[in-house]
């Protein structure tokens, strides 16, 4: 999928666009979910100084311009590397459909988030389920606590901070990994396959918090945790039941809006869908290291209480429903386009 070369022109992009209005028809019917509960809720759909959608669409285009700069100087070589050269194998390669498609994509794309965000947010009016979920992960480790297990092994000291850095390396890697993937695509149609499944991650992840609403073992076991060393992970699970209580209370108020949601973890899912692109494009070597990163993911949302067990098995089995979902989306039930 991202061998070296000029192909900026694919068959596919020139003869239909099917799997583009299938993308589309997707944001739309989310939209649509989005809108009626914002009826049921009586609130508008919110973007909280710019950190839901503005921002983020913003930081997704800054990201594509310079992927795809680095990407026309590392195709036109080393020997003979001229400005020209670079700007002519750009313009051979990002057409104006591609360039379009790019650009709607990455839309698509947030307009996507920002609806899940949002009835995420939402989910703060339902009762929450965490004595369930903290139940069976009793019963799954008989009688014990699988966070209270890993502080013990790991220690309480260094260890949060270690996987403090592994849980927040998140957020660098989401709007890399969807980005790159359209960018370096040679056949974009195939850069649509990750980028569909991402959006099926959110979908499916807003549909897990409504399934079973949970806020996490920080708060519902909180003496638990109540030993770790303090990080930016224990200043950001304050922040973000202040936040929650706040919608609780004013709902009206513009900048009301809540960010927890246990069931099922979607660092997890991402993680996932990620490691499954990755063998679905061929990348091997990579797959490995991604599943070490994965199972590091994991380790971290029990240790610092964001999730249950139960949380980042869901979170996989998601991923793995995305990724055909995503897959269904763009090619349908044909295969694989060579």
């Amino acid at each position: 999928m991202f061998e070296r070369g000029h192909e900026g022109r694919e068959a596919d992009t020139r003869t239909t666009y099917g799997w583009v209005t299938a993308t589309w028809v997707l944001v739309g019917a989310f939209g649509v979910v989005t809108a009626l509960r914002a009826a049921q809720v009586d609130l508008p759909l919110r973007d909280p100084k710019g950190s839901i959608f503005s921002g983020r669409i913003a930081l997704s285009y800054g990201i594509a311009a310079a992927l795809i700069l680095l990407d026309a100087a590392i195709r036109t070589g080393r020997r003979g590397w001229t400005v020209r050269k670079a700007f002519g194998v750009m313009r051979s390669r990002w057409p104006l459909d591609r360039l379009v498609l790019l650009v709607t994509g990455l839309l698509a794309y947030h307009v996507v988030y920002s609806c899940y965000r949002n009835l995420k947010s939402w989910n703060a009016f339902r009762d929450q389920h965490d004595a369930g979920l903290e139940r069976v992960d009793t019963w799954l480790f008989f009688g014990n606590s699988p966070a209270v297990l890993l502080h013990d092994m790991f220690g309480q000291d260094i260890a949060p901070h270690v996987f403090r850095a592994i849980y927040e390396s998140f957020s660098i890697m989401v709007p890399i990994s969807f980005v790159a993937a359209l960018v370096l695509a040679t056949r974009i149609r195939e850069g649509y396959v990750f980028l569909t499944s991402a959006m099926w991650v959110w979908i499916l992840g807003v549909a897990s918090y409504y399934l079973i609403p949970a806020i996490g073992p920080f708060h519902s076991a909180a003496s638990d945790f109540a030993g770790l060393d303090p990080t930016s992970v224990t200043a950001t699970q304050a922040k973000y039941m202040a936040q929650r209580e706040q919608l609780l209370q004013h709902p009206a108020w513009g900048d009301s809006f809540a960010s927890i949601g246990a069931f099922a973890s979607l660092h997890t899912g991402f993680t996932c869908m990620i490691l499954l692109m990755l063998h679905y494009y061929g990348f091997t070597r990579w797959v490995r290291v991604m599943t070490v990163y994965l199972v590091a993911v994991m380790v971290s949302t029990i240790y610092l209480g964001w999730h249950f067990v139960l949380d980042d098995v869901a979170g996989i089995l998601l991923a793995v429903a995305a990724v055909q979902l995503g897959r269904l989306t763009v090619y349908g039930r044909s295969r694989r386009a060579p």
